[in-house]
């Protein structure tokens, strides 16, 4: 029965979930609040899930926001593209949110006798298209893919991280049942009460992130030479994703080896900030394709101090670009990295740690060399074909599954 509230179930692994009894194309509205142009996890997650559906021969109905005023989406025509009104987010102004399609929806959902509507986001046009879709009783699936609540406390917004919760698995109860990228994740989030959960693991694209693409010349732009380590981080430079922690083991490494160059991939709200504080940083900007996998793949050591991850997408192209990687035991870290092996993971949340891992492996070079070879060759079958072919069995089950009572909203 759809979407009653019933108790949270555990996780099912990925084997675990259901086959379609009879594979055919699926009509798929996929709503989400960020996608290509914008640069970060989520957009670029969202546009692969997009691509293996069409290319797997099903027909999509893309919503989201217009990104200005000249949106002009190359995709739109076959995608059928749907632009909707947006705004930017308070405490995240480089993404928006869009506000509630209520009608579009409806018409949209009523001339597509969609089989399945798939939420890729938590905001105001997300909720809309649930509210559409319990009057149409058309299956819904969501992902979880920020944890927003967490991100209050480093906006001094700490009061409101309980209400975010709330909201937050208001949200996901309504729907059938809602993605998460890692067993532990959906563990936590089952305790929480945030209903049906299923995990799809996360692929990464291991033919652009690659060490093929190591560039002697950009290191030398860098002012690196072969023997100097050369730290990078790529991600938003913002306080959610303890930026700070960055520049303290960096500094750390540099007290040491002078010569060491740290690049940051990226941009937010702490950039102008902190490169006016660590002149000697090289902030590249936001970057995307060969350009990013050629960052990557020039660097040695790979440092993300975020405590906020969902999953973590930049730590899987890392590991595919032949870097050593130190970070949080958690998410895609605690998933994919060996410690002692493929990179270092120390326990949650302790910084002292991360910075005796980081300063630590920066003066082993061989050892960097050899944990980044083993790195790559470890998520070298975590292809997006690999890993999303579950998530398409599971749109099936959904589509197939028989009508049930409308969901109602949890609070």
């Amino acid at each position: 029965m759809r979407g009653t509230g019933a108790d949270p179930v555990p996780c099912p692994a990925l084997d675990e979930v259901p086959p379609a009894t009879a594979p055919r194309s699926l009509r798929i509205v996929l709503v989400t609040e960020t996608y290509p142009p914008e640069i970060n996890g989520v957009a670029g997650t969202v546009k692969r899930m997009v691509d293996d559906l069409h290319r797997r021969g099903h027909e999509l109905w893309l919503v989201r926001p217009r990104q200005g005023r000249h949106d002009r989406d190359i995709e739109r025509e076959r995608l059928h593209e749907r632009l909707v009104a947006g705004c930017p987010i308070p405490m995240y102004r480089e993404m928006q949110f869009g506000w509630p399609a209520d009608r579009m929806l409806r018409r949209l959902l009523a001339e597509t006798r969609a089989d399945v509507l798939h939420v890729a986001t938590e905001g105001p046009l997300g909720w809309s298209a649930l509210n559409v879709a319990q009057r149409a009783n058309v299956p819904v699936s969501s992902d979880f893919r920020t944890n927003f609540h967490l991100y209050t406390r480093h906006y001094r917004l700490g009061a409101l991280k309980s209400l975010a919760l709330r909201y937050l698995r208001a949200f996901h109860r309504r729907t059938d049942v809602t993605t998460v990228p890692t067993r532990r994740l959906g563990s936590e989030l089952a305790a929480l009460g945030f209903g049906r959960l299923a995990v799809i693991r996360r692929g990464v694209d291991t033919e652009l992130f690659t060490p093929q693409h190591r560039d002697a010349a950009l290191r030398h732009s860098w002012g690196a030479s072969e023997q100097a380590p050369v730290v990078i981080y790529v991600g938003r430079i913002a306080a959610e994703k303890n930026i700070e922690l960055l520049f303290e083991a960096f500094e750390a490494i540099r007290s040491r080896q002078p010569a060491a160059r740290l690049v940051l991939v990226g941009d937010g709200p702490e950039r102008t900030r902190l490169a006016r504080r660590y002149p000697h940083a090289l902030f590249a900007g936001p970057l995307r394709g060969v350009a990013l996998a050629r960052c990557y793949a020039s660097a040695d050591l790979f440092l993300f101090p975020s405590l906020t991850e969902t999953f973590g997408n930049v730590t899987m192209e890392a590991l595919a670009s032949g870097l050593a990687v130190v970070a949080f035991d958690y998410a895609a870290a605690g998933e994919h990295i060996t410690d002692g092996a493929t990179g270092r993971v120390v326990a949650f949340g302790d910084a002292a740690a991360f910075v005796s891992a980081a300063e630590g492996l920066a003066s082993q070079p061989q050892l960097i060399q050899s944990m980044g070879r083993r790195a790559r060759d470890a998520v070298a079958q975590e292809s997006w074909d690999a890993v999303l072919a579950p998530f398409e069995r599971l749109l099936h089950e959904l589509a197939l599954r028989p009508a049930g009572p409308p969901r109602s909203a949890l609070w």
